[in-house]
């Protein structure tokens, strides 16, 4: 039986340990990149080590940026009286598509999930806490995705925040249950933003 090369072999596994990767599409992925010129397989190469060495959460939001701040925490053209709290910073490309939104954002690294051991202080809700009690906040949008992870993280953010003198809205669900905010469309999420509801 014939076997692949081990660094082949290695890069088949790795290509595989991406989201949404299966082995045969890895194994594609990597057969292309081995028939790709030298130049270009070394640009992905480099694109990869150089991202991962820059980018950085920011420190006010945990967007990804390559500043202590991202561009939108810096800028002031933003409403900075409005928070939208979402799982992932990939879900922020998302919502800004919509261009229905110009507020701040909050990404949690994720959502609640006790089967996968992810507890409140494994997420950054402490962090938006802190930014509702120091920050002129009106009010927050809960931005989770439409799944029992999404809604289960939505219901203690905003027992956590009842506390708080500030608006909880959720999304409306012009989202479908099950769904993930990255992959809606810039139009359904910028109804479900113009129909968010107290929380």
């Amino acid at each position: 039986m014939y076997n692949l090369p081990e660094s082949v072999e290695n890069l088949i596994n790795a290509l595989s340990m991406l989201p949404g990767i299966g082995p045969k599409t890895a194994q594609r992925l990597a057969f292309y990149i081995l028939k790709s010129p030298v130049d270009e397989a070394n640009f992905l190469s480099d694109s990869v080590i150089s991202a991962r060495e820059s980018i950085r959460p920011c420190v006010i939001c945990g967007n990804f940026t390559d500043k202590e701040e991202c561009n939108i925490c810096r800028s002031q053209e933003r409403d900075r009286e409005i928070i939208c709290v979402v799982e992932n910073p990939q879900d922020i490309l998302a919502i800004e598509s919509s261009g229905e939104y110009n507020g701040l954002f909050h990404v949690l690294m994720g959502a609640l999930s006790p089967l996968d051991g992810i507890n409140p202080e494994d997420l950054r809700i402490d962090e938006l806490v802190g930014r509702v009690k120091k920050e002129e906040i009106k009010e927050v949008i809960i931005a989770t995705d439409p799944n029992v992870e999404g809604e289960a993280t939505a219901a203690y953010i905003k027992e956590i925040l009842n506390k708080y003198p500030v608006k909880i809205t959720h999304l409306a669900y012009g989202i479908p249950m099950g769904g993930n905010l990255e992959y809606a469309d810039g139009v359904t999420l910028g109804k479900a933003l113009e129909g968010r509801r107290e929380f």
